[in-house]
């Protein structure tokens, strides 16, 4: 007989924590919501461009609320199929999604046809600079506008005592910035080197390699990271590598 495993997951604290939590459990995991982003909206909308670049299903649902929609002519990026699936679903069409769901996946996408060419870039604050970085290489003039930023929530943090009492399974960070804040939530318990140990016990999943990278240089070892960086892929993963460990 098999027992649920007890699954962390940072997802923010909307439908997106929701599904999360229902999938998980659907996998058979015992999910563990630990929202460690909150959205605060700047009100600024995407600058028109020949080229715009979106990067999260938030961006565009924010955009679309605020009534902008590319122009006719405009050359629609979305760095991977929820962005995609959002921003149809608010009647825009895609033209492009890269075969590899990140920033360094929308630059190979892009190189070789923005020399000289204006894109925008709309996302979060923090977004990574390999995807304005690259596309600048590649000769682009880019221009980025902050639809929303990315804050920790205040009460944050239940997965992180749950990781140094030895009571989690397993965990999926789901970007850089959810390893960051569950490392700053549990050092505000004073509990950072315990979660810390904690983790090297379980079995801890990154959505792509820019998330894995962060965790490492946190001194995180990562045992899991889906060949396609979405969610599902990664709740997914991170379930089956763990489950074979808790048989009974």
């Amino acid at each position: 007989m098999s027992r649920r495993v007890r699954v962390a997951v940072f997802r923010p604290d909307d439908e997106r924590i929701d599904d999360a939590v229902e999938l998980l459990s659907s996998l058979g995991g015992d999910p563990v919501p630990d929202p460690m982003l909150a959205v605060e909206a700047t009100g600024r909308t995407p600058e028109d461009a020949p080229y715009v670049v979106l990067t999260s299903k938030t961006g565009v649902e924010l955009a679309a609320d605020r009534g902008w929609k590319p122009d006719p002519g405009t050359t629609l990026a979305a760095i991977g199929p929820a962005t995609a699936e959002a921003a149809r679903g608010v009647g825009w069409e895609v033209d492009l999604v890269p075969e590899e769901y990140t920033s360094a996946g929308l630059v190979t996408a892009l190189e070789g046809s923005v020399d000289g060419v204006r894109i925008e870039v709309a996302r979060s604050d923090h977004g990574s600079d390999v995807l304005t970085d690259g596309l600048r290489a590649a000769g682009a003039d880019v221009h980025e506008t902050v639809l929303y930023r990315l804050v920790r929530p205040a009460d944050a943090g239940r997965s992180t005592e749950l990781a140094a009492d030895g009571e989690l399974e397993a965990a999926a960070f789901t970007s850089s910035l959810t390893v960051e804040h569950f490392l700053e939530a549990a050092a505000d318990r004073g509990i950072e080197e315990d979660a810390r140990e904690g983790l090297s016990a379980t079995i801890v999943g990154a959505i792509g390699d820019p998330t894995r990278e962060t965790a490492e240089s946190h001194g995180i070892d990562v045992d899991v990271v889906p060949e396609e960086a979405t969610f599902d892929a990664l709740a997914t993963a991170v379930v089956e590598r763990a489950a074979p460990s808790y048989r009974e």
